[in-house]
């Protein structure tokens, strides 16, 4: 325990000599902007940092320190802090709410969170937080210039979130553990009907319901998934399954689906 106390103490003194070593940056409003986004520009982001902190502090009531504040965000996003971007971003929105910059600041908070997405074998903590973000942007401010790639960034985040639920499913899939893993697969068709994992997840319920025996299900989702995907490479082998099980009448492919097939909201 003790170890560990003087190694914070001495992590504390290293910041405050850090700090120290930047010094007061004394300037007009106007001067100490210019040189923080000369900073910038040179990448000396933790500088730039402590630049635009610096005219805030000193002239606090001054136009200058509301642009400071957004540049110390987007700062802190350069410079990797992501944390303390998050952070500035939300404290100029409760300072600022009605500036005219505000749908940049909601965008910056997603990016700083989207840059930290992980595999789909990890914790997707981030990734949910990114796409409740961008979603604020459309809702806020749907005509901004930032609403066309936070529609974009919306679509990937809800793809890697399907991704984490497939990636889930097919695990419990191979532990024979079908109901858990039908409820997964479920999840992605219900709530990520548009990604590009939805086509899969139709076939390994179709996979699941067979193993389980339950063949009126089978059929069903098998004919949702030609009916809806009929070009998809899952859905003929989703047919070959049924084929061979006697369930689906051999090359008939497409008029099987059109009988039996109907919209994915129907499914469930």
């Amino acid at each position: 325990m003790k170890h560990i106390l003087i190694i914070v103490l001495g992590l504390a003194l290293a910041a405050c000599a850090n700090k120290a070593e930047l010094g007061d940056v004394i300037g007009t409003p106007e001067d100490l902007y210019n040189e923080g986004l000369n900073e910038l520009l040179a990448k000396d982001y933790e500088t730039a940092v402590h630049t635009f902190e610096e005219l805030e502090r000193q002239h606090p009531y001054s136009l200058w320190a509301t642009r400071a504040q957004m540049m110390t965000a987007y700062a802190y996003y350069r410079a990797g802090l992501l944390d303390e971007a998050v952070a500035a971003t939300g404290r100029f929105v409760r300072l600022h709410p009605g500036h005219k910059d505000l749908a940049y600041m909601y965008y910056l908070r997603g990016l700083a969170y989207y840059v930290r997405i992980s595999d789909v074998t990890r914790d997707q903590g981030f990734t949910r937080q990114a796409l409740a973000a961008f979603e604020e942007v459309l809702k806020r401010f749907p005509n901004s210039e930032y609403a066309q790639d936070s529609r974009l960034k919306i679509t990937l985040t809800k793809d890697h979130l399907a991704g984490k639920e497939m990636d889930v499913g097919r695990y419990y899939q191979e532990q024979k553990r079908y109901l858990a893993a039908i409820n997964r697969f479920k999840e992605v068709v219900m709530r990520y009907e548009t990604s590009s994992q939805t086509p899969e997840a139709l076939y390994r319920l179709t996979e699941s319901y067979l193993a389980l025996g339950i063949a009126d299900e089978a059929k069903q989702t098998a004919a949702v998934l030609g009916y809806n995907y009929p070009e998809s490479a899952w859905y003929e082998e989703a047919y070959a399954l049924l084929t061979a099980k006697d369930l689906a009448p051999a090359g008939q492919e497409k008029a099987w689906y059109n009988q039996l097939g109907k919209g994915i909201s129907e499914l469930f």
